[in-house]
């Protein structure tokens, strides 16, 4: 199998595009399922963020497989958007969607180079393909290395010294609005992780007043009183809108929750005096006809590119150094993955087996000292049988595997579920005569400690 990508990201698609394929946590289980049984894929990894909604996959025909995927998502939306998400989508396979999945854990395929979020957004991702058996053998072997190269960038590289995320760049913009933040009212909506984010970079922009309001209210206080805030119910939301200068909206909600009509409302309250909504959230919280009103200004997720290409060329200086570490974790991974050939695996499958077999001979030999000679021969016996026959089967069929996809498929599983460390492609050579017995070759155990 071969890794394959179709990505829809703030770089090709544009959010009203992109939005209606966002997938919160909860439903990603689900969303897993029913994507990989219409498109017949093998693997899934749904990655879904304010930025991006990518699937990495594998399927015995990718390009079929991808132009299906592509297909049921298409379903999801109305006209025009139908056709610009087909134009805008990023297909990569192989080795391109490869260093793409490297690229985007490392940070380098954000709107915000070097932002933290990204890694963590990841992980969540994988986990949850992981424990719904949406992760084979392909991304299983991968994503260790992915995580250990997104490390190395982290440290090895000045990417990450910049104070950098969404809602950083979306604090930046409010204060190019304004010329201080410093006696301004903030209204928060929502307190998820994004929204904190906003909070603290706020507060050390010495906002006056802040307000923070939440579908489920006790997270609302949490959050005010880390940051010496107030909490407000969302029932409240209409009135809190006619008091703030500044509302930055975070929230899971599939729909807009701000409406222009509310806004409308709220305007008429404060007598036409300015309102700037900055909406990060995917789906959107506001809708954009807010933008019809006057003295309203609504900004979301895709115009902050802007505000972040400001501050991008020293980020991207030490991208080009990230950038070489990932090609040359890249090359290391894909030289792992040639060496888990089906003759190396099964030596180092049998290795592994003898190991355990001798250690646990030797402790209960130890154990059994009054046994007769004899006795502890058919005991050493007995062990070379179980290691023999328990590694016949899975040798037989790895040894047998048709494709040298599906072996190094076969031969991934096994290094993954044993931690198997099998000999490199230079070694399969001299290694092939000693692993290609069949189901004659016996193991050896040596003896347990000598007699008395």
């Amino acid at each position: 199998m071969t890794l394959a990508l179709l990505s829809f990201s703030f770089k090709t698609t544009p959010i009203e595009v992109r939005e209606p394929l966002a997938v919160s946590a909860d439903a990603l289980p689900g969303e897993l399922q029913a994507l990989r049984a219409r498109a017949g894929l093998t693997e899934l990894l749904l990655l879904s963020t304010c930025n991006r909604v990518e699937y990495y996959f594998t399927a015995p025909d990718p390009t079929a497989a991808g132009a299906a995927l592509l297909a049921a998502l298409r379903e999801r939306l109305a006209q025009p958007e139908r056709e610009r998400l087909a134009e805008t989508a990023l297909r990569l396979s192989r080795r391109d969607a490869l260093s793409h999945l490297f690229r985007v854990a490392s940070s380098l395929e954000s709107m915000v180079i070097g932002e933290p979020q990204i890694l963590g957004q990841l992980k969540e991702a994988f986990q949850i393909a992981t424990e719904h058996a949406s992760a084979g053998p392909l991304l299983t072997g991968a994503m260790p290395h992915v995580l250990r190269t997104a490390k190395r960038v982290r440290t090895e590289t000045q990417i990450a010294r910049f104070p950098v995320s969404i809602s950083y760049v979306a604090v930046q913009l409010a204060q190019r609005i304004f010329a201080s933040l410093e006696g301004q009212n903030v209204l928060v909506i929502g307190a998820g992780e994004m929204a904190e984010l906003a909070v603290e970079q706020l507060k050390k922009a010495g906002i006056r007043r802040l307000i923070v309001t939440n579908r489920t209210y006790s997270n609302a206080v949490k959050l005010a009183e880390r940051f010496e805030g107030a909490a407000e119910p969302l029932e409240r939301l209409p009135e809190l809108l006619a008091e703030a200068d500044i509302v930055v909206s975070s929230t899971g909600a599939r729909g807009f929750i701000l409406s222009r009509e509310t806004v409308r409302q709220a305007m008429r309250a404060r007598r036409g005096k300015s309102m700037f909504l900055i909406d990060i959230a995917v789906p959107r919280d506001v809708d954009p006809a807010v933008n019809e009103l006057a003295n309203v200004y609504r900004y979301d997720v895709d115009d902050l590119q802007s505000v972040s290409d400001a501050n991008r060329k020293e980020r991207e200086r030490e991208a080009q150094s990230a950038q070489a570490i990932i090609d040359q974790e890249v090359e290391r991974y894909l030289r792992w993955r040639e060496s888990l050939g089906a003759v190396p695996t099964v030596r180092a499958l049998r290795e592994r087996f003898t190991s355990v077999g001798t250690e646990e001979l030797n402790k209960t030999l130890a154990h059994l000292r009054h046994l007769s000679g004899n006795d502890r021969t058919r005991v050493e016996r007995l062990a070379r049988t179980l290691v023999n026959r328990l590694l016949h089967t899975p040798s037989m069929r790895l040894k047998q595997t048709k494709g040298a996809e599906e072996g190094r498929s076969y031969a991934e599983t096994l290094t993954r579920l044993f931690d198997l460390e099998p000999a490199s492609a230079s070694d399969s050579a001299g290694s092939e005569a000693s692993a290609a017995g069949g189901e004659h070759q016996v193991l050896h155990l040596p003896l347990g400690p000598p007699k008395d």
